[in-house]
């Protein structure tokens, strides 16, 4: 999975060079977000794990509604002047639900690299114009904390435990478990 991502990463890195124009900044900016997007949901369902599925899609379907309602209640012009939309970015923040959710179910491994594409795709919204940089910023903030918010962490503790425990009076062994 992480050759999946590490991929993505040098694709989007080929598909903008230094020198690309607005329109490639965006088209590699649609290619980070909808891959992200798309491995949040399909990783989990590859791997058995119909929950996260199910989380990872709340996460990036709520943030999506969310996006939708700041963008109406916050009319700012984008820098291109194209519509009264830019705040905050939705590329960016679904980009980031999706890389918060992978960091939740499936760890640093998959979650930092998803993390540094989310970030590709803040910068791309930039280059390409469509975003202020605190647009971006924004979106970031929305699309983890509500990622991190809906997505459980993949439950890999034991349910139960001996705990050792000292004072300064004595010692023992305390038994501990979740129910």
């Amino acid at each position: 999975m992480r050759m999946i991502l590490m991929a993505c990463v040098a694709a989007l890195s080929l598909s903008a060079p230094a020198s690309a124009s607005e329109k490639d900044w965006a088209t590699a900016s649609d290619i980070g977000v909808y891959s992200l997007t798309a491995v949040a949901i399909g990783l989990p369902l590859v791997k058995g794990d119909k929950k996260g599925a199910v989380q990872a899609a709340g996460s990036i379907a709520a943030n999506e509604l969310l996006t939708l309602g700041l963008k109406e209640a916050f009319p700012e012009w984008r820098p291109d002047r194209s519509d009264r939309k830019s705040f905050p970015s939705g590329h960016t923040s679904q980009s980031f639900a999706s890389a918060a959710t992978l960091y939740n179910r499936h760890g640093a491994k998959i979650g930092i690299p998803a993390f540094a594409v989310a970030s590709f795709v803040g910068l791309a919204r930039v280059k390409a114009d469509k975003h202020h940089w605190y647009d971006v910023v924004a979106g970031a903030g929305l699309g983890t904390a509500i990622g991190l918010i809906i997505t459980n962490q993949q439950d890999e503790t034991p349910k139960s435990a001996l705990v050792p425990w000292v004072d300064s009076k004595g010692g023992g062994i305390s038994f501990a478990a979740r129910f």
